[in-house]
């Protein structure tokens, strides 16, 4: 059996998701992928920097939580210690699939090997989130569910067009994050980048205003107000590490 499969009452009516945070439920990671919709979000809370993507044909952006493979700084047990979840872990652990075949309507996927899904009688089965009502219609979180999935796809879908921009206008750079541990040690993480600051800020009128019609400047700026959120979690690894 496919590890995802097509959301359905039929085949899933009695199934719960388990919305808590934790380790045991797969939030013990570095990052997220993010798509410049929410930045304005995002940047309240987390640093918003650049990778390369796997293939390496292009970037993609991300919030980071941490400073090493499974490391995030923002989960407190079972808690998340920021004002904003990014779609991509809110929306976990489900994803968009492809439409039917003839058709043009995206479909509601579910990873049903991921520890969130719960069956009934399975340990916090009763206090979990249904997919559907009494009556068969879908319920609000998964309304919800699919209205966050949407937006990512959005998201993807235009996120090609936005880093084209950003290295048409040599708006990237490499970023290397250097800093003690609370030990005094040296860490250092890299293959990252991030907004050129001076660059943008001398970017000319038609440069700007290229940017500002393709709706842009504001993700732009979003990104550079978020930096100041490295100071923030670099304090959170020295907190940890020093109650440890």
């Amino acid at each position: 059996m496919t590890d995802h499969q097509l959301v359905t009452i039929d085949d899933h009516r009695a199934i719960r998701i388990d919305r808590r945070r934790g380790a045991a439920l797969g939030d013990s990671v570095q990052l997220c992928l993010v798509v410049p919709e929410e930045f304005r979000q995002v940047q309240n809370a987390y640093p918003i920097l650049f990778q390369r993507t796997a293939a390496r044909d292009g970037f993609q952006a991300v919030a980071l939580f941490g400073f090493a493979p499974d490391e995030n700084l923002y989960l407190d047990g079972e808690r998340w210690d920021a004002p904003y979840l990014p779609l991509a872990m809110a929306t976990r652990p489900f994803l968009i699939g492809p439409p039917p075949p003839g058709g043009s309507d995206l479909q509601l996927h579910l990873a049903v090997a991921s520890p969130r899904v719960l069956a009934p009688g399975d340990a916090g089965y009763e206090s979990a989130s249904p997919l559907f009502d009494d009556a068969g219609a879908p319920s609000s979180y998964l309304s919800a569910v699919f209205n966050g999935l949407a937006r990512l796809d959005r998201g993807y879908r235009a996120g090609p067009d936005f880093f084209d921009a950003l290295e048409r206008h040599a708006l990237l750079e490499p970023v290397s994050i250097r800093f003690e541990d609370a030990q005094g040690n040296a860490r250092q993480i890299v293959d990252f980048h991030g907004i050129d600051e001076e660059r943008f800020a001398a970017l000319d009128g038609d440069a700007l205003g290229e940017l500002h019609r393709s709706g842009y400047l504001l993700p732009i700026t979003m990104a550079l107000a978020s930096l100041a959120n490295l100071g923030p979690l670099i304090a959170r690894l020295q907190r940890r590490h020093a109650d440890a």
